[in-house]
């Protein structure tokens, strides 16, 4: 049997659990205290590794933050609590900080291990919604993330509790992120597969094209001859340079365009007259989207590299930033 939908019911309910939800993180941000400076302190100190566990939706939750706290410069994984009793709970040493999650507190997977945790010498930081729970009163640090009421209708599902965990995780993570002096440098090289890796791990050294590649025609050059080095080349451009390989000007598709415009004959044109003096440029050292940002607020499509005393070393366009999935 196929449920008939009420549109206005649905839309209701909805608006109803997302204001719920952030009521709920909204509820946390009073309750920060000394204890939550605690926790950052303990993890600044850990010389091993973050361990977070859970069961359950606050499984998932504890899954999230310790892909967070490992993703942002501080190592760490998730222990399933059942599979710690059974072994796993031999991945905890002294040297370790060990975060559980359960938001009654009382979860009976956890409070078998936590005691032998604790007994390894690692540091226990419990995030419940109970601050009288069992597991609150046996932890080094209790952060506590107790929600009014879950934003299912029944009041059952996990729903505000487990965004509540979530957003403090997310602050925690955060917070030892800003202690440490985690840089998005240091994000990127933990993330180098990703987009974010690629934006902020290439440079436009890595990008640019060197050599016999770089369309390039002297001072005395024709119009003829650099729209020959612009058909050879393919950049849609060539740069003009002196005989020590200064830039002088540039010469675009642009310019060419505005050369046809004109009557007469302008092969024979010399193309000093034609180019673009002063082009813009751009040093190998900085990073390729300082390259795509400046293309996009100048409206152009190549960009010439240059060393610090003005010669040409390099040139890459809009299709050399595309391969390299850095725009």
């Amino acid at each position: 049997m196929i449920a008939k939908i009420n549109g206005d019911r649905a839309l209701e309910l909805a608006r109803e659990v997302l204001e719920t939800e952030a009521d709920a993180i909204r509820s946390l941000i009073p309750r920060l205290d000394g204890s939550f400076v605690e926790a950052i302190e303990i993890l600044l100190e850990c010389k091993g590794r973050v361990v977070v566990s859970g069961i359950g939706k606050s499984g998932h939750i504890a899954r999230k933050l310790a892909a967070t706290f490992a993703s942002t410069g501080t190592p760490a994984f998730f222990v399933h609590p059942a599979e710690a009793s059974h072994g796993d709970l031999g991945m905890v040493t002294a040297d370790d900080v060990f975060i559980a999650l359960s938001n009654s507190g009382e979860t009976e997977e956890l409070l078998n291990i936590v005691p032998l945790v604790k007994r390894t010498g690692a540091r226990l930081i419990a995030m419940t919604g109970r601050p009288d729970s069992s597991l609150a009163s046996i932890a080094n640090i209790h952060l506590n993330a107790r929600v009014d009421k879950e934003a299912c209708p029944h009041d059952l599902a996990p729903t505000a509790s487990t965004t509540a965990a979530l957003a403090l995780g997310d602050a925690l993570a955060m917070a030892v992120l800003d202690a440490r002096g985690f840089s998005s440098e240091d994000f990127a090289r933990s993330h180098p597969g990703g987009t974010l890796g690629r934006r902020l791990l290439t440079y436009v050294r890595d990008v640019m094209r060197t050599g016999d590649k770089i369309p390039h025609v002297g001072l005395g050059a024709t119009v003829a001859e650099a729209l020959l080095e612009i058909t050879d080349k393919r950049m849609g451009m060539t740069a003009i340079v002196d005989d020590a390989f200064h830039v002088a000007g540039i010469f675009t598709d642009g310019d060419l365009r505005r050369v046809l415009a004109r009557s007469g004959d302008f092969r024979n044109l010399p193309i000093t007259d034609v180019m673009t003096a002063r082009p813009r440029s751009i040093g190998p050292d900085h990073l390729a989207v300082a390259v795509v940002e400046m293309m996009e607020r100048h409206r152009i499509n190549q960009m010439l590299v240059v060393d610090e005393a003005g010669m040409l070393i390099g040139a890459l366009n809009t299709i050399d930033l595309l391969e390299a999935k850095v725009m």
